[in-house]
């Protein structure tokens, strides 16, 4: 189980509610999940009716699960990313509620997935798993899924600079443990599988300055700093209209354990 200091849990209650300021920024630049990934969780599952998102977001997931007729229940601590949510995924088998996981009432084994998209390290790490595997019911699942994104250099490069000239690490990311890895330790769950997509794409430079406007270290600098980072981000796209990209999905899921299994 990870161990957080107080100033790393500091940062993470912080930044997880900057996203809800850039609710319809956040809808109309970032980018789902390919639809064959979405479906490799619901086969990998199997007969399933109850579903819960954590940090569902503009609710670009909640659709695409809404699909395969679950009941879901779609969290997110944004109102205005709910809002947003709600008014794209109009079904009435989906239920949005403004909660952070922590916080959620939720009868124990009540949910045959229990699914987050990039957003579950922004849970409580003494939480994540214990309170997910409660929830499950026999034979549930839990499923993470991640992107990464590399641009192509020149501009792929340019950005790095950007980044690291504002960071006190260098520019350096935080790495995490692989998913599977950390599920195995919890001994909540039983043998991880996991489906890797990996392909080329093709961003609007327009949207690609909205995309680095939405994550969580941009959206905590000053406003005056943001305006300058993505000035220098339409300078160093010039007259480009597009950016080429690498996109890598990662879906990781795990089969609760019975109880007298743990």
């Amino acid at each position: 189980m990870t161990v957080e200091t107080g100033r790393q849990r500091s940062k993470r209650l912080y930044q997880r509610t900057l996203f809800d300021s850039v609710a319809r920024l956040y809808q109309d630049s970032r980018p789902g999940y390919p639809s064959h990934m979405v479906e490799f969780v619901v086969d990998t599952v199997g007969p399933a009716s109850m579903v819960l998102e954590i940090g569902c977001g503009t609710g670009q997931l909640t659709e695409r699960l809404a699909r395969f007729g679950f009941g879901v229940t779609a969290i997110d601590i944004g109102s205005s990313l709910i809002a947003a949510a709600r008014s794209h995924v109009q079904d009435p088998a989906v239920s949005f509620q403004v909660s952070s996981f922590e916080d959620l009432e939720a009868d124990d084994a009540s949910f045959d997935l229990v699914i987050s998209a990039a957003a579950f390290h922004w849970v409580d790490p003494e939480v994540r798993f214990v309170k997910s595997a409660r929830l499950l019911r026999p034979g549930g699942w839990l499923a993470l899924l991640d992107m990464d994104e590399r641009y192509d250099d020149p501009f792929g490069a340019a950005l790095a600079g950007m980044w690291a000239a504002r960071s006190d690490t260098g520019g350096a990311w935080v790495k995490r443990a692989p998913d599977a890895e950390v599920m195995a330790a919890t001994g909540l769950f039983g043998k991880p599988v996991c489906r890797t997509d990996t392909r080329r794409a093709t961003r609007p430079a327009d949207v690609v300055i909205g995309v680095e406007n939405t994550r969580a270290t941009t959206l905590s600098w000053p406003e005056d700093e943001r305006l300058r980072f993505s000035q220098e981000l339409r300078d160093c796209l010039g007259t480009a209209t597009e950016v080429h990209l690498t996109s890598r999905t990662v879906v990781t899921m795990a089969p609760v354990l019975a109880a007298e299994r743990r």
